[in-house]
């Protein structure tokens, strides 16, 4: 994916015509223009060049964009609205002053100087004072003139057509008639030129309210960096820095890159890049990241990544390329703006032709004809979206949800089915001691004493938590010696002078006699899905120490939320089911899906997939492909790389309560985008039928071309101004969750109805052959799964539906196998 920044687009027909205009360059796969933020996404291996020439010819200019990481500040900083606030003032000036003649003393009689005597000479001065108005906004008229030129009209060309038409009629009724002073109109094209300035610039100064996340992210970026070279300490500006330099952090000190703690301990905010205010604990091993604060003590660091391969860097990166893409639902927009202002150019002429027939004459006929030109708002439609997209995006950053593109913050919305892998999402992903129970006379102090004593030559995930369990307790540790790990699931050791043993029940009842009680609680304790390791010392059973994976704190909060959001929640996970039912009671969970292995991950999803639209949370390299064929992958920040890079959306605090959160926000989102298309389409639908004169007949409304202007002006305000409101919302609030439309029983039947095909193959000779004609079967919609063999030359097919035989016959024929029957 490449971005491009185009300049000259000024409204939603703009963007249109640029977006098509790049689509038809051999090797573009996909364009995306956004008109908010004046840049292009494009896809494919069409050369840079290539894609440059499209949008030169298509009236515009375009320059590959710089990596936003690689950007200062000052790059993206709003210069527009200070240019357009200029050029309002000055033609608010000289308007002032052309109001006061054609209104103040030709309506009202207000003095004027008695050199202007004649009311040609007051004619003239109007003339003057328009022209200026309108040369102060000519970038109006030259946007327009080359937008009609190449065939591509916009909203420019409406505002100077409209402005032009009433200043030409005016200019041939003070030369070439006896008119009177009322039948000039140079007050309204100045108006409406400035006006329309107005609109822009109130539209501009809210479209860079709409990039405050991505400005506030980069002005957190640490400027210098303290590195040790040569034994000495030098600072050095941040992109100076490369990897495995060794640079010191004091406290108050902001981290300038990733890397690792070598020395020192310290507590760092990172709520640059998790949300989360509670510092965190770092010390020797640990990875500290860049624009984090050093809280407290001193550290020394290694680095790890830097310039833009650093987290930071990566998340103001997609922010930038979430508000760069575009949203499915902005596809029915840009196709309104596409044909809007040839239609709307339209509509004015056939105003201006009716009127003229009826007799109403060429100063009516013509006022109806402007007013339907400056009215319309082509701009409104295309920024209904994209502003949205972009605050969404800001706010899920400011919140640590990163949003990779805009069609996943739409899409996250409609979800119908959650599915939670239970390690590392719904747990915290580690061991931790659960329960202590000393057997006989013995106490916890010494069980777990002994315990950690035995299990700390032990690499085993249990040994680590019950040495970490002991470590937190401040327990007695004694050395060991002759330490063995045994077949059969234990560990033994000499402490102390005694021999001992630890192991699960069937590993210590093969050696000892275990009393009934400990059989019953251990039993128990597998139970509710915990590991129960049995410790003895010689002969004697000095106890059970039990170990589990637990929940996350919010995560029974977390799955409660999206269940009352109206959303199917299932767990996943390879536990067996005893185990998986017992996580799943504690969390909330009633749709347990067990004994999965990590390669059938994907067909779950893939067949959930047929009962609604399936979101997949998970952290692990075995959770990819199911993140992939989800409608919406997501994954824990903290989780493995491959997830993270297979995900859709990325959490990167990993709390569960994020998950309800990131939905809350795309339906905030979406409801947001419905709005404003409904108002752009709204105001259209009334406005240019109000300005054409169609309700005069029924109750006299009718609208002036400068009223019209200023609508136009306001309609876009409007949308970017409710887009920011976005803003306000509290997304971890879940007072007005509702619950989406669900499928009713016998639609879920319906969908879950299953068909077998199969398919007999020749050519395929080995497990190669398979696997190609079994991903080219699956990639079908209509195809659940495809279970295929070359040694019986078969291909047998579930299907959610009748599927036409002739795709599946092309299917496999494309990949070079021979279809000689279906059935």
């Amino acid at each position: 994916m490449r971005n491009f920044d185009v300049s000259g687009m000024s409204c939603a027909a703009c963007s249109s015509r640029v977006e098509k205009a790049v689509s038809s360059v051999d090797g573009v796969t996909s364009c995306s223009v956004n008109l908010l933020t004046n840049s292009m996404t494009v896809e494919g291996p069409a050369t840079d060049k290539a894609i440059i020439d499209a949008v030169t010819k298509a009236g515009y200019s375009a320059s590959v964009q710089k990596d936003i990481s690689d950007k200062k500040i000052n790059e993206i900083t709003d210069r527009e609205t200070v240019k357009l606030r200029n050029r309002l003032i000055l033609s608010a000036v000289f308007l002032l002053v052309l109001m006061y003649l054609s209104m103040g003393h030709t309506m009202l009689g207000l003095p004027v100087p008695s050199f202007m005597a004649d009311h040609k000479i007051i004619g003239i001065c109007q003339m003057v004072l328009a022209a200026i108005v309108m040369v102060i906004n000519r970038k109006f008229f030259i946007s327009g003139t080359r937008s009609l030129i190449h065939l591509s009209p916009n909203m420019d060309t409406l505002v100077s057509i409209g402005s032009a038409a009433s200043f030409i009629y005016s200019v041939w009724v003070l030369f070439m008639t006896e008119g009177s002073m009322h039948s000039l109109y140079f007050e309204s094209a100045a108006m409406i030129v400035t006006l329309i300035t107005v609109g822009k610039m109130l539209e501009s100064y809210s479209k860079g309210k709409t990039t405050n996340a991505i400005k506030g992210l980069m002005d957190l970026a640490p400027k210098t960096a303290t590195v040790i070279r040569d034994g000495k300490e030098s600072v050095i500006p941040v992109a100076e820095v490369v990897i495995d330099d060794i640079f010191v952090v004091r406290p108050g000190e902001n981290i300038p890159v990733d890397g690792v703690v070598i020395e020192g301990t310290t507590s760092v905010n990172e709520s640059a890049l998790t949300g989360e205010s509670i510092p965190a604990d770092k010390a020797e091993g640990d990875k500290v990241f860049a624009a984090t604060t050093n809280a407290s003590g001193f550290i020394k660091c290694r680095a790890e990544k830097v310039g833009r391969d650093t987290t930071f860097s990566q998340i103001i990166r997609m922010v930038s390329d979430a508000s760069s893409t575009k949203a499915p639902i902005a596809k029915t927009a840009d196709r309104v703006s596409g044909v809007f202002v040839p239609v709307v150019m339209g509509i004015a002429l056939v105003t201006f032709a009716v009127w003229m027939i009826i007799g109403a004459g060429v100063e009516t006929s013509l006022t109806r004809a402007v007013s339907v030109l400056v009215i319309s708002c082509p701009c409104a439609l295309g920024l209904a979206t994209p502003v949205a997209i972009m605050v969404g995006s800001g706010i899920g950053a400011r919140n640590g949800l990163l949003f990779k593109t805009a069609a996943s913050l739409e899409m996250l919305g409609r979800t119908e089915i959650a599915v939670l892998d239970k390690t590392g999402t719904i747990t915290e992903g580690r061991p931790v001691v659960t329960d202590i129970i000393p057997s006989g006379d013995n106490t916890e102090q010494e069980l777990l004493s002994y315990a950690s004593s035995l299990e700390i030559k032990s690499e085993h995930p249990i040994a680590g938590a019950i040495i970490s369990c002991s470590g937190s307790r401040d327990v007695a540790s004694y050395d060991s010696d002759d330490f063995e790990a045994l077949s059969g699931s234990g560990v033994r050791a000499k402490i102390n002078g005694h021999t001992i043993t630890g192991g699960n029940i069937e590993f210590i009842g093969s050696r000892f006699d275990v009393p009934a009680d400990v059989s019953d609680r251990v039993r128990d304790l597998s139970g509710e899905g915990k590991t129960p390791v049995i410790f003895a010392s010689d002969d004697e059973i000095l106890g059970i120490i039990a170990v589990a994976d637990v929940i996350k704190q919010d995560s029974r909060e977390a799955i409660s939320e999206l269940v009352k959001m109206g959303i199917d929640v299932h767990m996943l996970t390879g536990d067996n089911d005893i185990t998986a039912h017992a996580i799943a009671e504690r969390a909330g969970i009633t749709n347990v899906i067990a004994d999965v292995l990590p390669g059938d991950k994907e067909s779950v999803v893939r067949k959930l997939q047929r009962s609604g639209k399936v979101l997949m949370v998970g952290d692990g390299i075995n959770d990819a492909p199911a993140l992939t064929r989800a409608d919406t992958g997501m994954a824990i920040g903290a989780g493995a790389d491959v997830a993270i890079d297979s995900a859709d959306i990325v959490l990167v605090k990993g709390n569960m309560r994020e998950i309800p959160a990131a939905i809350r926000l795309s339906r905030k989102v979406i409801t947001n985008i419905h709005q404003n298309l409904f108002w752009a389409f709204f105001y259209n639908v009334i406005g240019i039928p109000l300005a054409a004169g169609v309700f005069v007949g029924i109750n006299g409304w009718q609208i002036s071309p400068m009223f019209g202007a200023a609508a136009m002006s306001l309609s876009s305000f409007f949308v970017v101004t409710n887009a920011l409101r976005l803003n306000f919302a509290d997304i971890y609030d879940p007072k007005y969750d509702r619950i989406i439309r669900k499928k009713n029983k016998k639609e879920q039947e319906d969908n879950m109805d299953e068909l077998t095909v199969t398919m007999k193959i020749e050519g395929m000779m080995c497990p190669h052959c398979e696997a190609r004609v079994k991903k080219a079967l699956e990639g079908l919609d209509q195809v659940v799964s495809a279970d295929v063999s070359h040694e019986k030359g078969t291909a047998v097919l579930i299907l959610t539906a009748s599927a036409d035989s002739s795709l599946l016959r092309k299917t496999v024929e494309d990949e070079g196998y021979k279809v000689t029957e279906i059935g």
